[in-house]
């Protein structure tokens, strides 16, 4: 099933955004360290590129991705024009202290009191923008959930004379385009649960789990995993924990969502969903089924 989650507020979202960046020296995209290039939004780029506005790409929670994957990021993302990526947990209010210094670099020409340096937050839901703007602050102005999508409006802050900040609310985009980035989103909490069915967003977990982390996996559950695929993983896990059902059935549903919880906590240890190679080999293959489904649609209507 492809996953797809664009809730109304967010077109609206989407046109104060654009109108808001004409007036905007620094976009600050935060991103999920665990799913850097999926929880990229792209419609963001395409806004900061039409108005040429350098961009701070924070590859947040951190603390809960793999540091090697992170580190393959970063040298992504500096590698691309007016990008500085950084990689930190803005629930450590030091490493949201850094924000404004690593800003006023890509903008020298702003940040006096007569121009002050202009910012701007965005990202998809969930990735720790509330938290983030707290953090800068130093006082809860940001409402935050455990659920995507709790910032419905944009707001402006002065950080001082010389720094102001708009805080937007997370925005998905109309349709996501690979299907692995819809269930790594649902994976790591960003889309609302009523788009999601929680056992195939479980069992494509396990499934990437079990190729790349399988110690951890073992570790957690004190089961060997060595032989398992996914669904024999997601069983293991709930009779290991009990979850039956009447009849002595087991609860698919709540081990799934135990599961999911054990990774998106950190629980499981430190991982990443994605690195630029992983990413780059998926790309090539859905180019690859793309051109072959073109292929058949023309064999297609030639025979007719």
């Amino acid at each position: 099933m492809a996953i797809q989650w664009f809730p109304g507020h967010m077109t609206s979202a989407r046109k104060k955004a654009e109108e808001t960046m004409e007036f905007t020296d620094i976009v600050i995209e935060v991103l999920d360290a665990r799913v850097p290039e999926a929880s990229h939004n792209p419609m963001i780029e395409d806004l900061r590129l039409y108005r040429q506005r350098p961009s701070l790409k924070i590859l947040n929670k951190a603390d809960l991705a793999d540091p090697a994957a992170t580190q393959a990021w970063l040298n992504h993302f500096n590698r691309q024009d007016g990008v500085k990526a950084v990689a930190l947990s803005c629930k450590k209010p030091g490493d949201a202290k850094k924000i404004p210094g690593l800003c006023r670099s890509l903008a020298p020409h702003r940040g006096t009191n007569l121009k002050p340096l202009r910012m701007m937050i965005m990202g998809i839901p969930n990735v720790g923008k509330s938290t983030l703007m707290n953090a800068l602050l130093n006082r809860r102005i940001a409402k935050v959930g455990d659920e995507p999508a709790v910032t419905k409006s944009q707001q402006r802050f002065e950080l001082s004379p010389q720094l102001t900040i708009t805080d937007t609310p997370g925005m998905m985009w109309p349709k996501i385009k690979y299907e692995s980035d819809g269930y790594m989103l649902a994976a790591s909490h960003a889309i609302g649960r009523n788009a999601v069915i929680d056992e195939e967003v479980a069992e494509f977990l396990a499934g990437i789990l079990l190729q790349r982390y399988p110690a951890l996996l073992q570790a957690r559950y004190k089961t060997d995993v060595s032989n398992m695929d996914a669904i024999d993983l997601l069983e293991a896990v709930g009779k290991r924990r009990g979850y039956l059902l009447k009849g002595g059935e087991l609860d698919m549903e709540k081990t799934a969502m135990a599961f999911l919880v054990d990774y998106r906590s950190g629980t499981l240890g430190r991982i990443s969903l994605e690195t630029p190679e992983s990413r780059a080999i998926m790309m090539a293959e859905a180019q690859q089924q793309a051109l072959l489904a073109e292929e058949s649609a023309e064999e297609d209507q030639s025979t007719d």
